[in-house]
This record gives C-alpha cells, structure tokens and sequence, in this order.
C-alpha cells in the first residue's frame, strides 16, 4: 500500500536517450505537468547546448524548471530542492501524478531522498580553489580531489568544476571526506515515486550522442558560445559543450578537435550518468521506444496501489 495518494513519476537515464519524448507522452496520458531535473536546462542562456525541449515540446505539455534562472545567479541543488518540493505540493493540489525528468542524478536525489545536512565549509578556501582552478585549470583540481576523497571523485561530473571544488573544498575544511558524509539518509516525502530508466545499446546510444552534437553545431552552438564568451567566468559555463569551444576560440585546439572532443566527454557523461541511476534498485529500466510498456507497468503499480 502506497503512503499517500499522491505519486512522482521520475523518468532518468543518460544523456540524447530521448527522456523528454518519454515524460511528454506521460504527461498527456496521465494529463499532468513536467518538472524538469536537468541542471544545464535551468539557464536561459544556454539553449542549444544544453538540449532543450523544442518549442513545440514545451507547448506539448507544461514544464517547469526551464528557462527559470540566468547563469548570473547562483543556484544550488539545495536551492532547486526547496523550489522543486515547494512546486511539487503546489502542483498535487491540482495532479494525482506528476512526471519529473532530467539526467542530473544530484538534483533527482535532492527530491526524492533528501540532501544531507553538512557542516559549513570554510569560503576562504573556496575562494583560494576558484583561484587555482583559473590559474591551472581543472585537471589539478581533479588530481588532487582524486587524491584525498577518491569515493566522491568517482561519483560524480569529473567535468564539473562546481562539483570538484565542492569536493575539494570540504575535505580542505573539515578535514574530512565529503563522500563519508554522503550517507543518502532517505528523508519522507508526502507523496510515492515510480522510478523509469531509459537504456539502450551502448554503441547506438554513443552514435545517437554523435549526430546530437552534430545536429547541435548545425543549428548554431559556435554562435551560442561565441555570445557567452562575455560571462564564461560563471560556473554554469564550465560544462559538456561549452568548454570546448571556448578552448577552440582561445586557440588551444582546431573546431575539428574541439567537436570531437564535445562528443567524447558527452559519450563519458552519459557512461557516468548510467553508473550513478543503476545504484538505485527501485528503478524499473525500459528502451526508449518502449512507451506503451512503460505506461502499463506505471499503471499495474498504482492498482497494486488501491488494493
């Protein structure tokens, strides 16, 4: 028996495997709304990039969580799991369900779990990190967190500096590991949630990687990039996509290298994203194609539920 009548669907899985197809077509079955858990779709900056729902996507069914914050603005997974929690009792006034989507393992857990309450770093050395991570760049930032707190390292976007700082700077403060106080306490949540994870060959998922990074220089990401050149200081811009071509525009590399090189950590992303969802057994996985599946196992489960 379920806790409460009030249920999450949460649709996950690696990045260009087709989730926002997916939720959309949940949403209109089930005739709800969409919270999106993706932390690049957050900034409104950053559209091609970042594999936005089209404008006919977004039309299909309500979102939320795209296009809400400008990369100028700091915004944390605590932040966005405030937010998403508040949204979420807002919107079950009005759903029996609700479908969450996105690839950012992090900010799905922060929802579904909980974060864990940490004890407060020290900001000078945060400070002396950003410095370090402008002066010698993100590989020594990798090094040495590989170093000290191997566990944390390995768990999450090694091409995350947010992420590697964060690491980095925590142990450097208290002394102690970040990933020892990673203890994924559930904390209660007022409603159920079906976990949905989409997986496919790993050969047709890494060509179906390559031809969205083609299809994305194609609609104009070297001009996307070349317009944020100006903020590229902000940390939302440290990212799969973004990076590359600015290493590209600093002469570091030919645009025929930088792509590849798109393609190639897009491909190792999503080889990370599918390692962090498997931790989780209560995920139930499907092929992308497999809607109809989907939609009979989310309706067998809330059955079971009223029984």
């Amino acid at each position: 028996m379920m806790a409460s009548d009030k249920t999450l669907i949460v649709v996950v899985g690696p990045t260009g495997i087709g989730k926002t197809a997916l939720a959309i077509e949940l949403a209109q079955h089930f005739s709800t709304e969409i919270i999106s858990a993706d932390s690049r779709q957050f900034f409104k900056e950053m559209e091609i990039g970042t594999a936005k729902p089209s404008a006919g996507e977004l039309l299909a069914a309500p979102h939320h969580f795209i296009n809400s914050n400008s990369i100028t603005q700091l915004f944390s997974t605590g932040d966005f799991e405030i937010q998403a929690l508040n949204l979420i009792d807002k919107l079950f006034k009005e759903h029996q369900l609700l479908i969450m989507v996105g690839g950012s393992g992090l900010y799905i857990d922060a929802v579904c779990n909980g974060l864990d309450d940490l004890p407060e770093t020290d900001l000078q050395i945060r400070e002396q990190l950003n410095k370090k991570l402008a002066e010698e760049g993100l590989q020594a930032i990798q090094e040495q967190l590989k170093t000290v707190d191997p566990e944390y390292y390995d768990k999450v976007d090694q091409s995350n500096p947010q992420r590697m700082i964060r690491g980095l700077e925590f142990f450097l403060s208290i002394g102690q590991k970040l990933s020892s106080y990673l203890t994924n306490t559930k904390k209660e949540r007022p409603f159920n949630t079906i976990k949905i994870g989409l997986n496919m060959d790993r050969d047709k998922l890494y060509e179906r990687i390559n031809h969205r990074v083609d299809c994305m220089m194609e609609a104009g990401l070297m001009q996307e990039v070349e317009r944020l050149q100006p903020f590229r200081q902000y940390n939302a811009l440290n990212t799969v996509g973004y990076s590359e071509l600015f290493d590209y525009l600093d002469g570091n590399s030919s645009l025929q290298e930088a792509v590849a090189k798109i393609k190639q950590n897009t491909r190792r992303f999503a080889k990370r994203q599918l390692t962090w969802f498997r931790r989780d057994n209560s995920t139930a996985w499907f092929e992308p194609t497999d809607s109809a599946a989907v939609i009979h196992h989310i309706e067998t489960l809330l059955i079971k539920a009223l029984d």
